[in-house]
């Protein structure tokens, strides 16, 4: 089922929570709703979910006002960060509980919800709890257990709110991966809310970035990161370096190096912000050209796949780099050294201008 949501806003005393989003997740999707506390995601959520009424906009269910109908009839399956199960009920009799409350004339009998329980132990690979209660359950295994009730009453729509995170970080990283898995077996339309960057480009067919009751940017996982649509959507989305820099003669000027900045930023005698993640830089020995500039290398974290770096360049500033283990064994870095590192690829925000671009290197004696 398609799920749109036209110029939402919302207002709880005065602060407004949500304002004028709009969104449209297609039959089938897993749209990860990203940003950070207080963004309105989870706000967003529950209006989808008829757990709050909107105070202005549209929520539409395969082309039907969504409004008209009750919580109870969107055929919405919710599930909760903490999983709201019912500690004095068995996992079964959890599962089991939306099923046992329909009206007599639509409530399945009592041989069948039992076996649609063991169906849905089974599909969350948890067959053999059935007659334990949640507190005798880990935290991973009581979350598969409210995703399992959710799923009893066969919603059309799934909503998670943050339903990884009260969870460990190695619990956290393996449910995602089989909450992948397990939504592309079951093709239902999902929403899901966090706040780790991760979990959403990990997990989601596209991302809603959201912040401060807006919509900042809607892509795939790749589209948001590799095309951030502004600086929020950049720097949220992992670590970036900035650098100030001063706008002459159409370039932007850092240390010794100068950039040709894009001919619409028209920002002369101005300032500009370049940004760099720390995994797009070149490291080397030795200079490679007019973009390169020294850092000395003040620390050094090997931990993991990538070792990261900080660096302190020529003109004061600090810069974190990674790189793969590989290269730093390879190249044999050392505390207190001193590097080259190059950019590969920038973005640069004009001042004054409201312009975020991509921006490319100048030799010297001009030319890109």
């Amino acid at each position: 089922m398609s799920i749109e949501v036209k110029n939402v806003s919302k207002s709880f005393n005065g602060f407004q929570a949500l304002k004028e989003v709009s969104l449209k997740v297609e039959t089938g999707e897993l749209v990860a709703l990203l940003g950070p506390s207080g963004s309105g995601k989870t706000t967003l959520l529950r209006i989808i979910a008829g757990l709050e009424t909107a105070s202005a906009g549209e929520i539409l269910f395969q082309g039907e006002d969504a409004e008209e109908k009750k919580t109870k009839d969107r055929n919405v399956g919710f599930v909760f960060q903490h999983y709201a199960l019912f500690r004095h009920m068995t996992v079964l009799d959890n599962i089991a509980f939306g099923l046992r409350v329909k009206p007599r004339d639509q409530r399945p009998p009592e041989e069948m919800i039992r076996k649609k329980v063991h169906e849905l132990l089974k599909l969350v690979q948890l067959d053999w709890v059935a007659d334990r209660y949640p507190s005798q359950l880990s935290g991973g295994q009581r979350q598969r257990i409210a995703l399992a009730r959710a799923l009893a009453v066969e919603p059309k729509v799934l909503l998670l709110d943050e339903p990884f995170g009260s969870l460990d970080a190695k619990v956290r990283k393996e449910l995602r991966q089989w909450l992948r898995r397990f939504h592309d077996d079951l093709n239902i339309t999902s929403l899901f809310v966090t706040h780790d960057q991760e979990e959403a480009l990990e997990v989601a067919d596209k991302v809603v970035i959201m912040n401060e009751g807006k919509v900042e940017q809607i892509g795939t996982p790749d589209e948001v990161y590799h095309h951030p649509a502004n600086v929020f959507v950049l720097n949220f989305l992992g670590n970036v370096n900035l650098f100030h820099t001063r706008v002459e003669d159409g370039k932007a000027y850092i240390g010794n190096l100068a950039f040709q900045l894009p001919k619409k930023a028209g920002a002369e005698g101005k300032t500009a912000t370049f940004y760099v993640r720390p995994h797009q830089f070149l490291v080397s020995r030795n200079s490679v050209g007019s973009n390169s500039f020294r850092a000395r290398v003040k620390y050094i974290n090997p931990a993991g796949a990538t070792v990261k770096l900080e660096c302190l360049s020529e003109w004061d500033s600090l810069v974190q780099v990674e790189i793969p283990q590989a290269e730093y064994r390879q190249l044999n870095i050392k505390k207190d050294e001193d590097i080259y590192l190059t950019p590969k690829e920038i973005r640069v925000e004009t001042k004054d201008t409201n312009r975020f671009d991509n921006v490319g290197f100048v030799e010297e004696g001009g030319g890109i």
